[in-house]
C-alpha cells in the first residue's frame, strides 16, 4: 500500500459515473466529517479493549466449547461469553495459533475444521502478526478487522474523495455499514475480503491486471466467495484469441491458491468439498423467508432491541443495490462487473445466510454495496436511490455497542488471578440471572429473586479478598449475602434505592466458593419491562489481597 501515491488514490486514471473533467477541490467540511467518522470508529474500538485480556471480547468465545479448545488457549486470559456457543471467530482465532494445521487437538477445537480450514488467509496473517506467540496472535487476529477498515477508509478515496457530501454519504454508507461494522464486531472475514477485493479493483483501474491477479488469488484463501472479485479482470470491450488467452492464464491462476490449499487439505483430512449447510438454496427463496420472518417480528422492536429495525433496513438496502446494478449494466465498470456477480450470489444466498441478527448475508454482500457506491451518478434526481442503497448507515452502529465484561472484575497481581498452571479465577453465574446490561463503565444483572453465584479459586491455599459492588432493588425489600453459609453482608432499602457495599477480609479457599444473595420478598414486573425483577448485582469487583494461611 505504501507504493501508492496519494493523488493516484483520489484522482484516478480511469472515468466512473462519479468523475467529471473537472474535478473538484477538497471541500473543508467534507474532510472533517469523514475525519470524524475515523475518529468515531476509533473511539468506540477502543471501548472493547478490556484489562488483562486485549481485545479478545471480540472473537466470541463461547464457555461451552472451552473444554473443547486448544490446551494453548486455555492457558491465555481471553474473554469467554457465559452460557454460549460461541461464534465463528473463535474457531479461526484457534486455527491461527496452528496455521500448519499440525496439532492434534485442532479436529476437536474446531467446528468443522476442514470447512473453515480452507479460509486459512487471515489465520495465517494473524500467526505473522503475532511471531508465532500464542497471546500475541490472538490480540492480532482480534486487531485484524480494525486495521483492515483503516486501510479500507484510506483507499475508498479514490472512488470516494472528500469532495462533497454525495461522497461522504456514499463513502460513511460503506464504513458504518451494517455489515462491515459487524465484521469488526465479531472479528470476521468480510472486511478484510472486502479491502482486497478494492484493492485488486484498484489495480485493474490503474491497468496492472497481473498485480491485480496476485491479489485476487490472495483473496480467495480468506473466503471462496472473494474469488468472484476477479469478475473484474474480464476484459472490458470484446478481444482477440490472444487476449482471451491472457484473460484465461489470469483466471487460472486467480484460482490456482485455493485448488493447492484445498489439495494440502485434502492430504489431511481427506474430501473436502462442503459449502456450508443451507448457504445456497433456489432464487430469491430464503431473501423471501427474510423478508417474513423480519416482517414477523418488527413490532416487538423497541429502542433496547433493534435488531429487527436493522434487518428491515438491510434487506431494502440490498434491494435497491441489486436493482441499479441489474437495470443499469455498465459493463466497461470493474465495479459494475464485480457488483453484478455479487448480485447473482445474492439470488441464490440460502437461509443459513440471510439468519440472524444481523443477517450475515448483510457481509457476504458487501462488494455489492461498495459496487452501488461508486457507480450511482451524483445529481439530485438519483439521492434517494443513494439513501435507500446505504440505509444500513443508520443501523451498522447497533452492533458495535460493547459490553466492558463478563459482569464482574478482578483486582490484583497477575499471579494471584491465575495459578503456576495458567488456570484463572473465575465467577460463575447460573442461568437464573437475566442477561448482562451496561452503560459507559457501568455495568449490572438483574435477578428475579433469591439467587447465587461462585468464585473458584485455583489456587491450592486460601485468597484473602475484598468485594465491591452495587445493589439496586425494584420494591422495599431486605437483601443479604452470604459466603459458604455464613451471612456477611445485608441492608433493608427502599424501592429503586441503591447500596454501594464493601466487604473487607474475606477468605475464598481453594477451589469453589459459594456465594446467595437472599430476599424477603418475591421480584416485581415494573414498567414495560415483562421480566420478573427483584434487585440487580452491579460493577462487582473482586479484589485479591493475598494469600490466606
Amino acid at each position: 500500500m505504501a507504493g501508492i501515491p496519494v493523488d493516484a488514490m483520489i484522482e484516478p486514471r480511469v472515468s466512473n459515473s462519479l468523475k467529471t473533467s473537472a474535478e473538484p477541490s477538497m471541500n473543508r467540511p467534507v474532510v472533517i466529517g469523514y475525519l470524524g467518522v475515523v475518529a468515531i470508529f476509533i473511539g468506540i474500538f477502543c471501548q472493547f479493549y478490556l484489562p488483562g485480556k486485549g481485545f479478545t471480547y471480540l472473537i466470541n468465545f463461547g464457555s461451552r466449547n472451552e473444554e473443547a479448545s486448544l490446551s494453548k488457549l486455555r492457558k491465555l486470559e481471553y474473554y469467554v461469553d457465559r452460557h454460549s456457543d460461541g461464534y465463528d471467530a473463535q474457531y479461526y482465532a484457534q486455527i491461527a495459533m496452528d496455521p500448519s494445521l499440525r496439532n492434534t487437538q485442532l479436529p476437536r477445537a474446531v467446528d468443522d475444521l476442514p470447512y473453515r480450514a480452507r479460509r486459512i488467509l487471515l489465520p495465517a496473517t494473524a500467526w505473522v502478526l503475532g511471531l508465532g506467540q500464542s497471546a500475541w496472535i490472538l490480540q492480532a487476529f482480534a486487531l485484524q478487522n480494525a486495521l483492515c477498515w483503516l486501510l479500507l477508509a484510506w483507499i475508498s478515496l479514490r472512488w470516494f474523495p472528500p469532495t462533497g457530501w454525495s461522497h461522504f454519504i456514499r463513502w460513511a454508507g460503506v464504513m458504518f455499514s451494517l455489515g462491515l461494522c459487524a465484521s469488526v464486531r465479531n472479528a470476521l472475514l468480510d472486511g478484510p475480503s472486502l479491502l482486497l477485493i478494492a484493492l485488486g479493483v484498484l489495480l485493474v483501474e490503474k491497468n496492472r491486471p497481473w498485480l491485480a491477479t496476485i491479489i485476487f488469488a490472495l483473496s480467495g484463501l480468506g473466503k471462496e466467495t472473494n474469488l468472484l472479485g476477479s469478475s473484474a479482470l474480464l476484459p472490458a470491450k470484446s478481444l482477440g484469441w490472444k487476449g482471451w488467452g491472457a484473460v484465461i492464464l489470469r483466471g487460472s491462476l486467480t484460482a490456482a491458491p485455493l485448488l493447492l490449499w484445498v489439495a494440502y487439505l485434502y492430504v489431511h483430512f481427506g474430501p473436502v468439498l462442503a459449502v456450508g449447510s443451507r448457504n445456497f438454496t433456489l432464487p430469491f427463496s430464503a431473501y423471501v423467508h427474510k423478508w417474513q420472518e423480519t416482517l414477523a417480528v418488527l413490532p416487538g422492536a423497541s429502542l433496547q432491541h433493534l435488531h429487527p429495525v436493522a434487518n428491515l433496513s438491510m434487506l431494502i438496502a440490498v434491494a435497491a443495490q441489486f436493482i441499479y446494478l441489474i437495470l443499469r449494466p455498465q459493463w466497461h465498470q470493474a465495479w459494475w462487473r464485480v457488483g453484478a456477480t455479487f448480485a447473482v450470489l445474492l439470488m441464490f444466498l440460502g437461509d443459513a445466510v440471510w439468519e440472524g441478527e444481523p443477517s450475515a448475508a448483510s457481509r457476504v454482500l458487501l462488494p455489492m454495496q461498495f459496487a452501488f457506491n461508486v457507480l450511482v451518478p451524483s445529481g439530485r434526481w438519483w439521492v434517494p436511490v443513494l439513501l435507500l442503497g446505504n440505509l444500513t448507515l443508520l443501523t451498522g452502529h447497533i452492533t458495535l455497542d460493547p459490553i466492558p465484561n463478563e459482569g464482574y472484575e478482578f483486582k490484583g497481581s497477575s499471579a494471584l488471578r491465575r495459578n503456576s498452571a495458567g488456570q484463572r479465577a473465575t465467577i460463575d453465574f447460573p442461568k437464573k440471572w437475566h442477561a448482562l446490561e451496561h452503560e459507559g463503565q457501568h455495568y449490572w444483572m438483574w435477578s428475579p429473586g433469591d439467587n447465587e453465584f461462585s468464585i473458584h479459586n485455583p489456587h491450592p491455599q486460601s485468597l484473602r479478598v475484598q468485594l465491591a459492588f452495587n445493589i439496586t432493588v425494584v420494591g422495599a425489600r431486605r437483601v443479604a449475602l452470604s459466603l459458604n453459609g455464613t451471612e456477611i453482608w445485608h441492608a433493608s432499602l427502599a424501592d429503586e434505592k441503591t447500596a454501594s457495599v464493601n466487604v473487607l477480609n474475606l477468605v475464598l479457599a481453594a477451589g469453589g466458593n459459594q456465594f446467595e444473595l437472599i430476599t424477603d420478598s418475591p421480584g416485581l414486573i415494573t414498567g414495560q419491562d415483562t421480566r420478573m425483577l427483584a434487585y440487580n448485582l452491579g460493577n462487582l469487583e473482586v479484589h485479591l489481597m493475598g494469600t490466606a494461611p
